[in-house]
């Protein structure tokens, strides 16, 4: 399945800045008719409000709050794209003394966030024969050590978003999971990246994979790697319909 940005009302999630910010800017560069900015502080989006007016709507909401993805769900009811892009990262080896804090941390953003997001959005964008787009990661695939349970958070919500793809396909919902590499961002900056690509790669391959509705984004150049690894693994295995 496949959907075209152009004309649709999309939401963000975690939208004011890094790839977030760069996948409003590209599906409003695209055609988009609307994004929502789901955001945990609203004035965060001040200069995206400035620079696409009533093109973007501002929404408090915190993917770590039930509630809060639920007042969001119950006001955004035109959505066609969801983008859960918000992530926290804790860096942390498996014997690091606050492991389990990150991991609890990350799992709370990482994980349960996704729950809480596509339970809230699972029907409307079933009624609009819409798209959910996961940002992932290379470590979802993959466990660097010192950043371990990042990589488990990140890896569970792999396995969480193929199960919602098998679930909402049938259903004219397109599943896609972005699986970027480090990307010069706030976050990468945080766990020591000092190279990476730019976070158009992310958002522009966001608006190509739906257009061609590939379950699996790879968007950047040390990603592309990963892919061409990955790819015997994930189409024997993972893209594979068991339940036949």
């Amino acid at each position: 399945m496949s959907i075209s940005i152009e004309n649709k009302v999309a939401l963000v999630t975690g939208a004011n800045r890094g790839i977030g910010k760069a996948t409003v800017e590209s599906f409003l560069k695209h055609g988009a008719k609307k994004v929502y900015l789901a955001v945990r502080n609203p004035e965060s989006t001040q200069v995206l409000e400035a620079r696409y007016g009533d093109r973007v709507v501002t929404m408090q909401a915190d993917v770590s709050d039930t509630a809060s993805i639920k007042h969001l769900a119950e006001f955004a009811q035109d959505v066609d794209v969801v983008v859960n892009n918000a992530g926290i990262l804790k860096a942390a080896s498996p014997l690091d003394e606050n492991a389990e804090e990150a991991l609890t941390l990350e799992f709370d953003v990482n994980v349960f966030g996704l729950l809480r997001v596509t339970k809230a959005f699972a029907d409307i964008l079933v009624a609009n024969r819409g798209a959910l787009v996961q940002l992932n990661s290379v470590a979802s695939i993959k466990n660097f050590p010192d950043l371990s349970t990042y990589s488990a958070s990140k890896a569970a919500a792999y396995s969480l978003t193929q199960g919602l793809y098998w679930k909402l396909k049938d259903q004219g919902v397109t599943v896609i999971s972005v699986h970027p590499g480090p990307i010069l961002t706030d976050m990468a900056a945080e766990a020591g990246f000092e190279e990476g690509d730019s976070v158009t790669a992310v958002s522009e391959g966001i608006v190509t994979a739906l257009k061609t509705g590939e379950f699996h984004l790879f968007p950047d150049a040390t990603a592309k790697q990963f892919e061409t690894a990955y790819t015997s693994f994930a189409d024997s295995m993972v893209m594979a319909d068991f339940s036949k």
